[in-house]
């Protein structure tokens, strides 16, 4: 209805009041109301199909949507202990501090730690050393306190004995392993003389790693791409495995009861070998596509888990079942960052922590058998990047701490612990959290290793803490060969200095002595050249002065 062409009289009346016309209220209220209407029929339509629409579908739908909605939150909240395990670095004056921490370019983690020291690769003159310090020996570390300074290369790796906390083994680029015995209170004077060198390799030894439940068996590996097997008792190399890579090795690890050993190369390729046997058992060509470093553990369930790069330089994780390597069970994309990612694994809780090198950060994640079978659980970042990082065994923990992982994270001139914790209420011993672990005592002796005998760890019970008491350290002394030929060296010492000095003296000896005085009278002669020469020159400096 369109309004009408002229003002009635009321409309004159009603604008010269000021109100607006009753004829124009009238058509626009009618027009609103009409809209309202169709609006409303509108709505109404609308809300009738979809009541319509849900009554078709609700029976499915209720059936549907329970156990999608039970499946999500499964997925998104999975229940596990390690949850909240949160990581938490120590005050400052709890770290070693002005350490001039190594600067070799080499992808070892520089740090090794058990229940009693902390062990750290350091800058040398002149060769290479490593530090060992008691654990309770925190604060600023003096210039002069002693290191262990054998080797005339730089020292590569480092790994302490599982079987007697007072011996660590060292590879370096002199091409050679040493095996040390440290002091039971820590070093009081620099050590040179390590118990045993282990001469084999032909170019530098950058991994060292002992077995872990054979007494006296270390595994050395090469730039010359080759294992050798020793028994340290003896200074043997009994397995020498030269073939079976044709480029760097980067790690190696051995298996939960030491039967096996599995490799990391710079061909791409993972193997699991059987040293004895001296034959490949599992190959995996190309774990990782990329080629930066590759690092390959063993699990405790024999798994093999491998970090490395993407063809896109994306860092990578991945779980492998030896017994078919054609498709991991599992393989995740992290970040790209171009950091190693060191793995350390804790096989009593199956949980592995991954520390890059150069990264602030240190991330970790569960292993279980259901999907996706590596499950991420938390990050620890602080500010400074890692230049390596040390890992302690079990047996050294807190357990009245819920205290279940210690890092020793390496700045550029410090050491500075780390405590990873489950949070718990309870003052109790946590049973859960805490099965029995790996013991200090070897389930086999070397020779026994040698002829074929396997053996898992021999287990020991955290319920009341570690205390290494004396009657362990007796026990293991009696049977370490390394201790027995320390003390044999240093008798035999002993009962032959007396006889020599009173045999006819050694001709070597002599021509030695010889040389000697020899020297030392040229370097006098030119001493007593040189002091003549000054006092001339001295002489002609006065003169001018004048």
């Amino acid at each position: 209805m369109n309004p009408p062409d002229h003002d009635t009289k009321e409309d004159v009346l009603s604008k010269a009041a000021g109100e607006e016309p009753a004829a124009d209220v009238d058509w626009r209220l009618r027009g609103q109301s009409k809209k309202a209407k169709s609006q409303e029929d509108e709505k109404a339509l609308k809300v009738a199909d979809v009541k319509k629409t849900f009554e078709k579908h609700k029976p499915a739908a209720e059936k549907a949507t329970p156990p999608a909605r039970k499946e999500t939150m499964r997925r998104v909240v999975r229940q596990s202990k390690f949850r909240h395990v949160f990581g938490q670095a120590v005050k400052n004056d709890q770290c070693y501090d002005d350490i001039r921490v190594s600067r070799v370019t080499w992808d070892s983690s520089f740090c090794a730690v058990n229940p009693k020291f902390v062990a750290i690769i350091i800058e040398a003159s002149g060769g290479g050393a490593f530090l060992v310090l008691p654990l309770h020996k925190t604060g600023r570390i003096d210039k002069s306190y002693p290191t262990v300074c054998g080797h005339t290369g730089p020292v590569l790796d480092i790994d302490w004995c599982p079987h007697n906390d007072q011996v660590i083994a060292s590879g370096s680029e002199d091409c050679t392993v040493m095996v040390w015995q440290i002091p039971e209170n820590g070093l009081t004077l620099s050590l040179t003389e390590p118990v045993v060198v282990l001469e084999g390799h032909s170019k530098r030894v950058g991994i060292v790693a002992w077995h872990p439940t054979a007494r006296n068996v270390l595994l050395s590996a090469g730039c010359d791409n080759a294992i050798i097997i020793w028994n340290v008792g003896t200074g043997e190399p009994l397995i020498n495995l030269d073939d079976m890579h044709q480029d760097m090795i980067y790690n190696v690890s051995w298996n939960r009861n030491g039967s096996l050993i599995c490799t990391a190369s710079k061909d791409k390729k993972v193997r699991i070998i059987d040293p004895r046997k001296q034959e490949i058992v599992a190959e995996k060509e190309r774990a990782h596509e990329g080629a930066r470093p590759m690092r390959a553990i063993f699990l405790s369930d024999g798994n093999v888990f491998t970090t490395g790069f993407s063809r896109m330089s994306e860092r990578q994780l991945a779980l492998w079942n030896p017994k078919n390597m054609d498709e991991p069970i599992a393989l995740h994309e992290m970040d790209t960052s171009n950091g190693v990612l060191l793995p350390f694994y804790d096989p009593d809780t199956n949980i592995i922590y991954l520390c890059g090198k150069g990264d602030s950060s240190i991330r970790y994640f569960e292993i279980t058998d259901e999907s996706p079978y590596v499950h991420y659980l938390n990050t620890f970042s602080s500010k400074e990047p890692q230049r390596g990082m040390g890992f302690m065994p079990k047996r050294g923990l807190d357990v009245n701490k819920c205290e279940i992982a210690r890092f020793f994270k390496l700045h550029e001139r410090k050491c500075e612990p780390i405590i990873m914790t489950v949070p718990r209420k309870s003052d109790l011993f946590q049973d859960d959290l805490y099965p029995d672990t790996a013991g200090p005592e070897a389930a086999v002796e070397a020779e026994e290793w040698f002829e074929g005998k396997n053996a898992d760890p021999i287990l020991i019970s955290l319920k009341h803490g570690y205390i290494p008491g004396k009657n362990r350290d007796l026990k293991v002394v009696k049977k370490n060969l390394l201790d027995n030929k320390l003390a044999a060296n240093k008798k035999s010492d002993l009962m032959n200095t007396p006889k020599k000095a009173a045999d006819s003296p050694d001709p070597q000896n002599e021509a030695k002595l010889d040389e000697i005085l020899k020297e030392l009278k040229s370097l006098k002669d030119t001493i007593t050249h040189q002091d003549e020469r000054i006092s001339k020159l001295e002489q002609q400096m006065a003169k001018i002065a004048v």
